[in-house]
């Protein structure tokens, strides 16, 4: 990533809406640039706000936020307005959302059981679709809804994803099936769960810029750590230090800096799978803004 030169820039004033959601791993990945730890050119503003991955994904889909947290899944349904930043993705391995039940259910019961997902546009419910092709509709849930729907019988097994994948168990709950491995033993890759996605007829200095400041936020995150707790555990649904620190090392890695050739084949691979099972359209636009 080139460094950072204020005085290499000259695009006129702005003000861009930018939208993360509340979890460990985007507030730890955003906080330097939201407290303005780091530096950027005094031309631009920046408006955040914060919202769940399901309704993130909604507002992308509306083409709302200059800049936005979304699930890769919905990456592939709004190309032709949004391309995705090389920095800020979710991508690694055995991160995969899980599957899991309150009582007994074996995998090849999963395709005929009453199933919530936390969005019908998250990579959790592609992935779903893709191993298990539900026999009956979902019903779509916001994360943190998903156990206690369990606990409440109202499904009968759950699709979890962000701080529930570490929780589940202290509520008596059980693990049916991990769609992360099963993606890693099909297709040999680490999983692509969520990316940050900009505007696509925004300048592409203003694109560039971005890219480059959430490098650098993420940069200064991991040189200190302990900086941004308290601002993560203000957003936080579970405020546990163990339970964020192991969301954290989960979620943000190498990838996050810069997703790399290895991470954008996933990307690749993931939404040509979205589009073989028809969940996607087909669209042959960049994805990257590097690939411009």
């Amino acid at each position: 990533m080139a460094n950072f030169v204020e005085n290499n820039y000259h695009f006129r004033r702005m003000k861009l809406n930018v939208s993360l959601s509340p979890c460990p791993n985007d507030t730890f990945m955003f906080e330097a640039w939201i407290n303005q730890r780091i530096q950027y050119p005094k031309q631009l503003r920046f408006d955040f706000h914060f919202a769940d991955i399901k309704t993130l994904n909604q507002g992308a889909l509306n083409n709302q936020s200059d800049v936005t947290k979304i699930s890769v899944f919905t990456a592939g349904q709004i190309l032709e307005h949004y391309e995705l930043l090389t920095a800020g993705c979710a991508l690694g391995y055995k991160n995969g959302p899980l599957i899991i039940s309150k009582k007994k259910i074996y995998p090849d019961e999963i395709p005929f059981a009453k199933i919530g997902v936390p969005g019908f546009n998250t990579t959790a419910y592609l992935l779903l679709q893709l191993f298990y092709q539900p026999q009956y509709d979902c019903k779509e849930y916001f994360f943190n809804e998903i156990e206690n729907a369990l606990l409440d019988n109202e499904i009968d097994v759950g699709v979890i994803i962000h701080e529930t994948r570490f929780t589940y168990e202290s509520k008596g709950l059980r693990k049916i099936a991990d769609l992360g491995e099963q993606w890693e033993a099909t297709y040999h890759l680490p999983l692509p769960l969520g990316a940050i996605a900009i505007k696509r007829n925004l300048p592409n200095d203003i694109k560039k810029t971005i890219n480059q400041l959430l490098y650098r936020s993420i940069d200064f995150a991991f040189a200190n750590p302990e900086a941004s707790i308290p601002f993560i555990k203000a957003y936080a649904q579970e405020t546990s230090e163990h339970v964020i620190k192991q969301h954290i090392d989960l979620y943000v890695n190498e990838f996050s800096l810069n997703i790399g050739s290895i991470g954008k084949e996933a990307v690749t691979k993931l939404l040509s799978e979205g589009m073989r099972l028809q969940l996607l359209p087909f669209n042959s636009l960049n994805v990257f803004i590097d690939e411009e």
